[in-house]
């Protein structure tokens, strides 16, 4: 599923929640607000990067996370902190893509 994914699966979609299941936790909905293209020229492929942003009082690790959207299904998405603001943490999942050879 993660293969079929790009900038333009998630671009429509930000300004809207995703629902993060934790072990032994109650889930955490973080708000996708950026999805920004990364693509460097001359490059065969893709690069992009999501920014969500989490409550304040709550901090995610690095690691892979499962997240739930109505319309985009469940997506192990590997997130890494990036910021912290006074509206909440900030976290980035990075996407590279080559280019199918063919």
């Amino acid at each position: 599923m993660l293969d079929e994914l790009t900038l333009a699966s998630f671009e429509t979609h930000v300004d809207t929640t995703f629902r993060v299941s934790l072990e032994g936790a109650d889930a955490l909905d973080l708000e996708l607000i950026e999805a920004s293209d990364r693509t460097p020229e001359r490059f065969e492929g893709e690069q992009f990067s999501l920014i969500f942003r989490g409550p304040p009082d709550v901090y995610l690790p690095q690691q892979i996370y499962p997240l739930e959207h109505p319309a985009m299904g469940r997506l192990d998405l590997f997130l890494v902190p990036v910021d912290q603001k006074k509206d909440g943490y900030r976290y980035e999942a990075y996407f590279n893509r080559a280019a199918e050879e063919g």
